[in-house]
């Protein structure tokens, strides 16, 4: 008698979909060599699942934006809340895949992103799979992560000129040099030798550009890509209208980013491009209609520049829904001040807090300095607000978040004091601040120092006047 195989994790999601089951596949053979795709082509799984999951209750979406989709699913109670987090997360990931640099993530975070995202849409599957097919869960068997694709990849790209293996080795290359030269960005602050991560980056832009190149006439999409590599000079000197024009071209071809560019180009200006709001209109209107995020969100600055809060808020709205973490810090401080609807403090906070969450600094210093000045804050609130101010002046060198810090290891804010810190920051910040910074920073400073001479004068323990010492140090020289 024969046992009955058991079922790899391919066929078992095969099993549950034939499309979906051919979408995993592929999404999943990209992880290893690949993981932007891999995150791209999940989202785009999301995006289908949550049609079978309306089709199978005869529910109707009035919205093309994932987010709407999934909270439609919930309002009608095809998906619980266990379920309705799960896709959202998945939406996230899928976010983040598109602009890993944006996140500040390294080579290493985006790979274990891939990969667990892998693993949570299994799990996902296995929730669903009762209610979709109407069948009991089958057994199954999860294959490890492979290489196979990627090598595949090279071999069509070299070997058979394929331009859409080209298109993705191109952009392989691409995100892994904007993660070298975003951590490199990093570290200006705290070190002087980043010839060697500035030299990484470079080579392998350069390389970028050679794929987009020879793609380019066969594939808008990296038509597209290749224009935005000689705008931003990938490959040497910057060449605006060459580049400009190929980003014109993939536009008028329907690519989505290509368009959402375009679009603001009109907008505001550039070396080809003179400002007419009614193309900008035009174009980001096409993008935003694919869903295109940051399209949205200009559309929304276009609107808000005009004086139209309404369409404003609703087209900032849809960018913050579709994942675009600038558009929900707008959307939060529109919701605070009542542009463009009411004004609603629980949910700005809610678009605020989603937004610091994937990574947009802004929004983590405002979330921080709530945290500071809340006196309910709980001790695992202060540790956020610590390291999203440490993130803030990794990232973004900000002045303003090295004094807030500065001043919360001073004053024992965080759980301890810590006079070093305090001081090393003030430092820091003065050497890059304004103006108006040095108003705020030049008191600060003095306090700091008197503090210090104070305790001095009276600490006994060694291991606190070498601290006290220290710090002095640092503010006197």
């Amino acid at each position: 008698m024969w046992s009955r195989a058991v079922l790899t994790d391919v066929e078992f999601v095969s099993q549950f979909s034939t499309e979906l089951g051919r979408d995993y596949g592929v999404a999943k053979s990209y992880v290893r060599d690949v993981p932007t795709q891999a995150l791209l082509l999940l989202r785009s799984f999301t995006h289908k699942l949550t049609d079978l999951l309306a089709e199978s209750q005869g529910v109707e979406f009035d919205s093309p934006n994932l987010y709407d989709r999934i909270e439609t699913l919930n309002s009608k109670r095809v998906i619980d809340v266990r379920i309705t987090r799960a896709l959202h997360r998945l939406r996230g990931d899928g976010n983040r895949g598109a602009h890993p640099e944006k996140y500040h993530l390294t080579s290493e975070q985006l790979l274990q992103l891939s990969e667990k995202s892998i693993k949570n849409l299994l799990k996902l599957i296995e929730s669903l799979f009762k209610q979709v097919t109407r069948k009991s869960l089958p057994k199954y068997k999860f294959e490890a992560f492979d290489s196979f694709a990627g090598r595949d990849l090279c071999y069509r790209a070299i070997m058979d000129d394929d331009a859409e293996a080209q298109y993705l080795v191109g952009m392989s290359l691409k995100t892994r040099a904007l993660m070298q030269q975003e951590q490199e960005q990093a570290l200006e602050a705290t070190s002087a030798d980043t010839n060697s991560q500035e030299s990484a980056a470079t080579e392998t832009l350069v390389k970028a550009q050679y794929w987009f190149e020879q793609a380019a006439e066969r594939d808008m999409n990296a038509m597209h890509e290749h224009g935005v590599a000689l705008i931003h000079g990938y490959n040497g000197e910057p060449d605006l209208v060459s580049g400009e024009h190929a980003v014109a071209k993939a536009a008028e071809a329907g690519v989505a980013n290509a368009m959402a560019l375009l679009g603001y180009f009109y907008q505001v200006g550039s070396e080809t491009v003179a400002v007419d709001l009614s193309k900008a209109e035009f174009y980001l209107q096409k993008a935003a209609d694919l869903e295109q995020s940051e399209a949205m969100a200009n559309l929304g600055v276009l609107f808000y520049q005009q004086g139209n809060l309404l369409q404003a808020n609703d087209f900032i709205s849809q960018a913050a829904k579709a994942g675009f973490p600038h558009a929900q810090y707008h959307l939060a401080l529109m919701l605070a001040n009542g542009e463009g609807a009411d004004i609603d403090l629980p949910v700005s906070g809610r678009w605020m807090k989603e937004a610091a969450e994937q990574g947009q600094l802004d929004a983590m210093f405002s979330r921080a300095q709530a945290m500071l000045n809340d006196d309910s804050a709980t001790k695992e609130d202060l540790q956020q607000a610590e390291s999203y101010l440490r993130e803030v002046i990794k990232y973004g060198h900000s002045v303003p978040a090295m004094i807030e810090l500065s001043i919360a290891l001073a004053d024992g804010m965080l759980g301890k004091i810590d006079v070093v810190g305090s001081a090393a920051l003030l430092k820091l910040a003065k050497e890059r601040a304004n103006t108006e910074e040095l108003a705020v920073i030049n008191p600060l400073w003095d306090s700091l120092l008197q503090q210090i001479e104070n305790v001095l004068s009276m600490s006994t323990q060694a291991d606190e006047l070498a601290a006290l010492e220290k710090a002095q140090e640092l503010l006197s020289g």
